[in-house]
Protein backbone atom coordinates (compact mmCIF):
# COMPACT_ATOMS: atom_id res chain seq x y z
CA UNK A 1 0.00 0.00 0.00
CA UNK A 2 1.47 3.35 -0.79
CA UNK A 3 0.28 5.46 1.95
CA UNK A 4 1.09 9.29 1.85
CA UNK A 5 1.63 12.01 4.55
CA UNK A 6 4.03 12.73 7.24
CA UNK A 7 4.74 11.66 10.44
CA UNK A 8 6.27 13.65 13.31
CA UNK A 9 9.50 11.01 15.54
CA UNK A 10 7.86 9.13 17.88
CA UNK A 11 4.40 8.67 15.85
CA UNK A 12 6.19 6.09 13.41
CA UNK A 13 3.47 3.54 15.46
CA UNK A 14 0.51 5.35 13.25
CA UNK A 15 1.58 4.97 9.91
CA UNK A 16 2.38 0.76 10.57
CA UNK A 17 -0.94 0.89 12.15
CA UNK A 18 -2.16 2.76 9.34
CA UNK A 19 -1.01 0.42 6.60
CA UNK A 20 -1.71 -2.24 8.78
CA UNK A 21 -5.58 -1.27 8.20
CA UNK A 22 -5.25 -1.56 4.54
CA UNK A 23 -3.06 -4.95 4.70
CA UNK A 24 -5.36 -6.75 6.93
CA UNK A 25 -8.07 -4.75 8.11
CA UNK A 26 -9.98 -3.94 4.85
CA UNK A 27 -9.47 -0.26 4.39
CA UNK A 28 -10.28 0.82 0.70
CA UNK A 29 -9.97 4.47 1.26
CA UNK A 30 -8.70 6.52 4.48
CA UNK A 31 -7.02 9.27 6.00
CA UNK A 32 -5.90 9.80 9.74
CA UNK A 33 -4.96 12.94 11.40
CA UNK A 34 -3.56 13.78 14.73
CA UNK A 35 -2.71 17.02 16.70
CA UNK A 36 -0.66 17.55 20.03
CA UNK A 37 -1.03 20.50 21.51
CA UNK A 38 -2.38 22.32 18.68
CA UNK A 39 0.55 21.31 16.19
CA UNK A 40 -0.18 18.42 13.67
CA UNK A 41 2.30 15.28 14.71
CA UNK A 42 0.13 12.41 11.63
CA UNK A 43 -1.00 12.90 8.53
CA UNK A 44 -1.75 10.22 6.45
CA UNK A 45 -3.75 9.09 3.32
CA UNK A 46 -4.17 6.61 1.05
CA UNK A 47 -6.28 4.03 -1.21
CA UNK A 48 -8.60 5.11 -3.49
CA UNK A 49 -11.21 8.06 -3.10
CA UNK A 50 -14.49 6.23 -4.06
CA UNK A 51 -14.98 2.69 -2.54
CA UNK A 52 -15.64 1.72 -6.00
CA UNK A 53 -13.27 3.77 -7.97
CA UNK A 54 -9.70 3.54 -8.73
CA UNK A 55 -8.94 7.37 -8.44
CA UNK A 56 -6.70 7.57 -5.73
CA UNK A 57 -7.10 9.59 -2.51
CA UNK A 58 -5.84 13.10 -2.18
CA UNK A 59 -4.72 14.78 0.64
CA UNK A 60 -7.88 16.80 0.56
CA UNK A 61 -10.04 13.80 0.59
CA UNK A 62 -13.55 14.47 1.99
CA UNK A 63 -15.52 11.87 3.13
CA UNK A 64 -19.14 11.15 4.61
CA UNK A 65 -18.37 10.70 8.63
CA UNK A 66 -22.12 10.00 9.52
CA UNK A 67 -22.12 10.00 13.61
CA UNK A 68 -19.15 11.71 14.00
CA UNK A 69 -21.10 14.94 13.08
CA UNK A 70 -23.07 15.37 16.35
CA UNK A 71 -19.63 16.19 18.33
CA UNK A 72 -19.56 19.31 16.38
CA UNK A 73 -23.37 19.61 16.57
CA UNK A 74 -22.92 19.19 20.15
CA UNK A 75 -19.89 21.76 20.44
CA UNK A 76 -22.36 24.13 18.92
CA UNK A 77 -24.66 23.93 21.91
CA UNK A 78 -22.36 23.91 24.26
CA UNK A 79 -20.38 27.79 22.84
CA UNK A 80 -23.98 29.34 22.67
CA UNK A 81 -24.28 28.24 26.73
CA UNK A 82 -20.71 29.56 27.07
CA UNK A 83 -22.07 32.82 25.59
CA UNK A 84 -24.84 33.07 27.50
CA UNK A 85 -27.13 32.77 24.89
CA UNK A 86 -28.78 29.14 25.93
CA UNK A 87 -29.09 27.94 29.46
CA UNK A 88 -28.49 23.57 29.56
CA UNK A 89 -30.82 23.48 32.27
CA UNK A 90 -33.84 25.34 30.69
CA UNK A 91 -36.97 23.67 29.20
CA UNK A 92 -36.63 23.45 25.57
CA UNK A 93 -39.79 24.97 25.14
CA UNK A 94 -38.85 27.91 26.46
CA UNK A 95 -36.85 28.22 23.26
CA UNK A 96 -39.18 26.37 20.97
CA UNK A 97 -42.89 26.67 22.37
CA UNK A 98 -43.99 24.07 19.68
CA UNK A 99 -42.05 21.05 21.51
CA UNK A 100 -44.30 21.67 24.57
CA UNK A 101 -47.17 19.10 22.56
CA UNK A 102 -47.26 15.74 23.98
CA UNK A 103 -45.75 16.25 27.55
CA UNK A 104 -42.77 17.52 26.58
CA UNK A 105 -43.04 20.64 28.72
CA UNK A 106 -40.17 19.65 31.06
CA UNK A 107 -37.67 18.21 29.39
CA UNK A 108 -34.86 20.57 29.06
CA UNK A 109 -32.12 21.29 26.81
CA UNK A 110 -29.07 19.21 29.26
CA UNK A 111 -31.75 15.95 28.22
CA UNK A 112 -31.70 16.25 24.95
CA UNK A 113 -27.55 16.48 24.57
CA UNK A 114 -27.06 13.65 27.02
CA UNK A 115 -29.63 11.80 25.28
CA UNK A 116 -32.39 11.38 27.80
CA UNK A 117 -35.05 13.16 26.47
CA UNK A 118 -37.20 9.85 25.82
CA UNK A 119 -37.12 10.70 21.87
CA UNK A 120 -35.42 8.56 20.00
CA UNK A 121 -38.05 7.42 17.49
CA UNK A 122 -40.54 8.80 14.92
CA UNK A 123 -43.98 7.32 15.00
CA UNK A 124 -44.40 8.48 11.60
CA UNK A 125 -41.17 8.47 9.89
CA UNK A 126 -39.97 10.86 7.31
CA UNK A 127 -39.66 10.25 3.64
CA UNK A 128 -35.91 11.08 2.10
CA UNK A 129 -37.45 14.22 1.03
CA UNK A 130 -38.96 15.69 3.73
CA UNK A 131 -35.95 14.85 5.56
CA UNK A 132 -33.54 16.87 3.40
CA UNK A 133 -35.92 19.75 3.94
CA UNK A 134 -35.14 21.75 6.63
CA UNK A 135 -38.31 22.45 8.78
CA UNK A 136 -40.01 18.50 8.37
CA UNK A 137 -37.54 16.87 10.98
CA UNK A 138 -38.24 19.51 13.61
CA UNK A 139 -41.81 20.21 13.23
CA UNK A 140 -41.86 15.80 13.31
CA UNK A 141 -39.82 15.76 16.89
CA UNK A 142 -41.72 18.42 18.14
CA UNK A 143 -45.23 16.48 17.73
CA UNK A 144 -43.64 13.19 19.22
CA UNK A 145 -44.63 11.83 22.23
CA UNK A 146 -41.40 10.89 24.42
CA UNK A 147 -41.34 6.94 24.69
CA UNK A 148 -39.95 6.98 28.62
CA UNK A 149 -40.32 9.72 31.35
CA UNK A 150 -37.68 12.16 29.93
CA UNK A 151 -34.70 12.32 32.19
CA UNK A 152 -35.51 9.24 34.11
CA UNK A 153 -32.79 6.71 31.62
CA UNK A 154 -31.19 7.23 28.15
CA UNK A 155 -30.97 6.02 24.59
CA UNK A 156 -29.17 6.72 21.89
CA UNK A 157 -30.91 9.26 19.74
CA UNK A 158 -29.61 7.83 16.50
CA UNK A 159 -31.07 10.79 14.00
CA UNK A 160 -33.27 12.77 15.96
CA UNK A 161 -30.73 14.03 17.82
CA UNK A 162 -29.79 16.13 14.73
CA UNK A 163 -33.42 17.73 14.75
CA UNK A 164 -33.20 18.64 18.51
CA UNK A 165 -30.19 20.17 18.58
CA UNK A 166 -30.29 21.97 14.72
CA UNK A 167 -33.63 23.58 15.88
CA UNK A 168 -31.84 25.08 18.90
CA UNK A 169 -29.42 26.34 17.34
CA UNK A 170 -32.06 28.08 14.90
CA UNK A 171 -34.24 29.28 17.27
CA UNK A 172 -31.34 31.33 19.67
CA UNK A 173 -29.26 32.50 16.87
CA UNK A 174 -31.89 32.59 13.71
CA UNK A 175 -29.20 30.58 11.75
CA UNK A 176 -29.23 27.32 10.25
CA UNK A 177 -26.48 24.65 12.53
CA UNK A 178 -24.63 24.26 9.45
CA UNK A 179 -24.37 27.97 9.04
CA UNK A 180 -23.49 28.67 12.62
CA UNK A 181 -20.80 25.83 12.81
CA UNK A 182 -19.36 26.87 9.73
CA UNK A 183 -19.02 31.09 10.73
CA UNK A 184 -18.16 29.93 14.75
CA UNK A 185 -15.82 27.05 14.86
CA UNK A 186 -14.89 25.05 11.36
CA UNK A 187 -14.26 28.52 9.32
CA UNK A 188 -12.04 30.43 11.94
CA UNK A 189 -10.19 27.12 12.87
CA UNK A 190 -9.61 26.34 9.09
CA UNK A 191 -10.94 22.92 9.64
CA UNK A 192 -12.55 21.06 6.35
CA UNK A 193 -15.39 20.33 7.69
CA UNK A 194 -19.41 20.80 6.97
CA UNK A 195 -22.80 20.41 7.62
CA UNK A 196 -24.27 20.76 4.41
CA UNK A 197 -21.35 20.85 1.56
CA UNK A 198 -21.21 23.34 -0.42
CA UNK A 199 -21.38 22.98 -4.11
CA UNK A 200 -17.55 24.23 -4.65
CA UNK A 201 -16.49 21.12 -2.35
CA UNK A 202 -18.16 18.48 -3.91
CA UNK A 203 -15.58 17.44 -6.48
CA UNK A 204 -13.23 16.47 -2.92
CA UNK A 205 -16.16 14.32 -1.77
CA UNK A 206 -15.77 10.16 -2.44
CA UNK A 207 -17.75 7.53 -2.91
CA UNK A 208 -18.86 5.28 0.29
CA UNK A 209 -20.26 2.12 0.51
CA UNK A 210 -19.76 -1.04 2.38
CA UNK A 211 -17.42 -3.47 3.26
CA UNK A 212 -16.84 -6.47 4.91
CA UNK A 213 -14.80 -7.39 7.42
CA UNK A 214 -12.05 -9.83 6.09
CA UNK A 215 -11.86 -13.43 7.36
CA UNK A 216 -8.13 -12.57 8.46
CA UNK A 217 -8.26 -9.47 10.18
CA UNK A 218 -7.19 -11.11 13.54
CA UNK A 219 -9.89 -9.68 15.38
CA UNK A 220 -11.89 -11.83 18.19
CA UNK A 221 -14.76 -13.23 16.39
CA UNK A 222 -17.02 -13.09 19.17
CA UNK A 223 -21.07 -13.91 18.65
CA UNK A 224 -23.06 -10.50 19.20
CA UNK A 225 -25.14 -10.71 22.26
CA UNK A 226 -28.26 -12.17 21.55
CA UNK A 227 -30.69 -9.53 22.59
CA UNK A 228 -28.36 -7.21 20.43
CA UNK A 229 -29.01 -9.27 17.59
CA UNK A 230 -32.45 -9.19 18.33
CA UNK A 231 -33.05 -6.05 18.43
CA UNK A 232 -31.50 -4.73 15.10
CA UNK A 233 -33.48 -7.32 13.31
CA UNK A 234 -37.22 -6.57 15.61
CA UNK A 235 -38.99 -3.70 13.52
CA UNK A 236 -40.75 -2.65 16.73
CA UNK A 237 -37.69 -2.34 19.01
CA UNK A 238 -36.61 0.76 19.74
CA UNK A 239 -33.43 0.21 17.91
CA UNK A 240 -35.12 -0.50 14.67
CA UNK A 241 -37.58 2.44 14.82
CA UNK A 242 -34.23 5.01 16.14
CA UNK A 243 -32.44 4.14 13.23
CA UNK A 244 -35.31 4.53 10.96
CA UNK A 245 -36.54 7.63 11.60
CA UNK A 246 -36.01 8.31 7.36
CA UNK A 247 -37.46 5.43 5.72
CA UNK A 248 -36.22 4.61 3.32
CA UNK A 249 -33.04 5.61 4.18
CA UNK A 250 -31.23 8.47 1.38
CA UNK A 251 -28.40 7.91 -0.44
CA UNK A 252 -25.36 8.86 0.89
CA UNK A 253 -23.94 9.85 -2.24
CA UNK A 254 -26.75 11.54 -3.52
CA UNK A 255 -25.62 15.18 -3.94
CA UNK A 256 -28.82 16.34 -2.85
CA UNK A 257 -28.10 14.51 0.50
CA UNK A 258 -24.56 15.74 1.08
CA UNK A 259 -25.95 19.76 0.85
CA UNK A 260 -28.49 19.44 3.20
CA UNK A 261 -27.65 19.93 6.81
CA UNK A 262 -28.38 16.86 9.47
CA UNK A 263 -25.91 17.40 11.88
CA UNK A 264 -26.77 13.68 13.35
CA UNK A 265 -25.74 11.95 10.75
CA UNK A 266 -24.35 13.65 7.59
CA UNK A 267 -20.93 15.68 8.26
CA UNK A 268 -18.51 15.41 5.28
CA UNK A 269 -14.71 15.83 6.55
CA UNK A 270 -11.04 15.46 5.92
CA UNK A 271 -9.65 13.68 8.76
CA UNK A 272 -7.22 16.45 9.18
CA UNK A 273 -10.59 18.52 9.13
CA UNK A 274 -11.97 16.54 11.65
CA UNK A 275 -8.71 16.72 14.19
CA UNK A 276 -8.36 20.02 13.65
CA UNK A 277 -12.23 20.99 14.77
CA UNK A 278 -11.80 18.50 18.17
CA UNK A 279 -8.05 20.29 17.90
CA UNK A 280 -10.03 23.66 17.77
CA UNK A 281 -11.85 22.92 21.15
CA UNK A 282 -9.08 22.51 23.42
CA UNK A 283 -6.71 24.47 22.03
CA UNK A 284 -6.48 25.31 18.86
CA UNK A 285 -4.03 24.42 15.52
CA UNK A 286 -1.77 27.52 14.91
CA UNK A 287 -1.35 28.41 18.42
CA UNK A 288 -5.30 29.92 18.66
CA UNK A 289 -6.82 29.77 22.24
CA UNK A 290 -9.19 26.75 22.87
CA UNK A 291 -12.85 27.58 22.05
CA UNK A 292 -13.96 25.77 24.94
CA UNK A 293 -13.46 27.60 28.19
CA UNK A 294 -12.53 25.26 31.21
CA UNK A 295 -16.26 24.94 32.70
CA UNK A 296 -17.59 24.49 29.48
CA UNK A 297 -14.80 21.41 28.79
CA UNK A 298 -15.29 20.45 31.95
CA UNK A 299 -19.19 19.84 31.37
CA UNK A 300 -18.68 18.72 28.10
CA UNK A 301 -17.23 15.72 29.47
CA UNK A 302 -18.93 15.15 32.67
CA UNK A 303 -20.81 12.04 32.95
CA UNK A 304 -24.43 12.14 32.21
CA UNK A 305 -25.60 8.77 31.04
CA UNK A 306 -24.52 5.92 31.59
CA UNK A 307 -25.27 2.20 32.06
CA UNK A 308 -27.61 -0.07 29.45
CA UNK A 309 -28.45 2.11 26.70
CA UNK A 310 -32.24 1.76 25.39
CA UNK A 311 -31.55 2.04 21.94
CA UNK A 312 -27.53 0.39 21.08
CA UNK A 313 -28.68 -2.00 23.49
CA UNK A 314 -24.95 -1.99 24.96
CA UNK A 315 -23.52 -0.08 27.91
CA UNK A 316 -22.55 3.79 26.56
CA UNK A 317 -21.68 6.94 28.15
CA UNK A 318 -22.76 10.47 27.38
CA UNK A 319 -21.47 13.78 28.69
CA UNK A 320 -23.49 16.53 27.13
CA UNK A 321 -23.72 15.41 23.26
CA UNK A 322 -20.29 13.85 23.21
CA UNK A 323 -19.56 10.07 24.18
CA UNK A 324 -17.19 9.29 26.68
CA UNK A 325 -14.07 7.24 26.92
CA UNK A 326 -15.36 3.14 27.50
CA UNK A 327 -15.80 -0.39 27.02
CA UNK A 328 -18.25 0.31 23.94
CA UNK A 329 -16.29 3.15 22.38
CA UNK A 330 -12.75 3.23 23.56
CA UNK A 331 -11.11 6.69 22.95
CA UNK A 332 -7.24 7.12 24.02
CA UNK A 333 -7.87 7.63 27.85
CA UNK A 334 -10.63 7.97 30.69
CA UNK A 335 -10.89 11.98 30.02
CA UNK A 336 -11.04 11.70 26.05
CA UNK A 337 -14.49 12.80 24.76
CA UNK A 338 -15.46 12.50 21.06
CA UNK A 339 -17.88 10.73 18.59
CA UNK A 340 -17.74 7.97 16.26
CA UNK A 341 -19.41 7.45 13.35
CA UNK A 342 -21.40 4.12 12.73
CA UNK A 343 -19.16 2.09 10.17
CA UNK A 344 -15.68 3.76 11.06
CA UNK A 345 -14.94 7.13 11.62
CA UNK A 346 -14.14 8.78 14.64
CA UNK A 347 -13.35 12.23 16.36
CA UNK A 348 -12.09 13.02 19.61
CA UNK A 349 -10.05 15.25 21.90
CA UNK A 350 -8.09 14.14 24.97
CA UNK A 351 -7.18 17.05 26.98
CA UNK A 352 -4.82 15.62 29.29
CA UNK A 353 -2.41 14.77 26.54
CA UNK A 354 -3.38 17.54 24.54
CA UNK A 355 -4.92 15.01 21.41
CA UNK A 356 -6.98 15.55 18.86
CA UNK A 357 -7.35 12.67 16.44
CA UNK A 358 -9.30 12.08 13.03
CA UNK A 359 -9.97 9.52 11.02
CA UNK A 360 -12.53 9.02 7.88
CA UNK A 361 -13.15 6.09 5.54
CA UNK A 362 -14.95 5.10 2.55
CA UNK A 363 -15.74 1.74 3.26
CA UNK A 364 -18.17 0.93 6.07
CA UNK A 365 -18.00 -2.05 8.26
CA UNK A 366 -21.62 -3.05 10.30
CA UNK A 367 -19.62 -1.18 13.88
CA UNK A 368 -21.47 1.44 15.56
CA UNK A 369 -19.03 2.54 18.69
CA UNK A 370 -15.58 0.94 18.12
CA UNK A 371 -14.23 0.06 14.44
CA UNK A 372 -11.51 -2.39 14.75
CA UNK A 373 -9.96 0.09 11.91
CA UNK A 374 -10.30 3.35 14.07
CA UNK A 375 -9.04 1.28 17.60
CA UNK A 376 -5.82 0.04 15.99
CA UNK A 377 -5.13 3.86 15.22
CA UNK A 378 -6.02 5.09 18.45
CA UNK A 379 -3.86 2.06 20.23
CA UNK A 380 -0.66 3.29 18.28
CA UNK A 381 -1.02 7.26 19.25
CA UNK A 382 -1.57 5.68 22.70
CA UNK A 383 1.70 3.77 22.62
CA UNK A 384 3.55 6.60 20.50
CA UNK A 385 2.90 9.15 23.67
CA UNK A 386 5.86 9.51 25.92
CA UNK A 387 4.01 7.64 28.84
CA UNK A 388 2.96 5.09 26.60
CA UNK A 389 -0.31 5.21 28.11
CA UNK A 390 -1.70 8.20 26.43
CA UNK A 391 -2.49 9.76 30.21
CA UNK A 392 -1.17 12.89 30.64
CA UNK A 393 2.15 12.88 29.14
CA UNK A 394 3.37 16.34 27.09
CA UNK A 395 7.09 16.50 25.77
Amino acid sequence: MDVKGTVAEGFEPVRDAFVRNFEVLGDRGAAVAVYRDGHRVVDLWGGTKDIDGTAPWERDTAQLVRSATKGVAAAALLLLHQRGVLDLDAPVASYWPEFKAAGKERVLVRQVLSHRAGLPVLDRPLTPAQALEPLPGAEAVARQAPVWEPGTDHGYHALTYGWLVGELVRRTTGRGIGDWIADEVTGPSGADLWVGLPAAEAGRVGRVGPVEAPENDGALRARPKRSVTAAYEDPRSLTRRAFGAISPFPDQNDPAYRAAALPATNGIATADGLARSYAALIGGAGGRPPLFAPDTLAAARAEESAGPDRVLVVGTRFGLGFMLHGPSSPFLAPGSFGHPGRGGSLGFADPESGVAFGYVTNGFRSTVTADPRAQALVRAVRASLPSGDGSHART
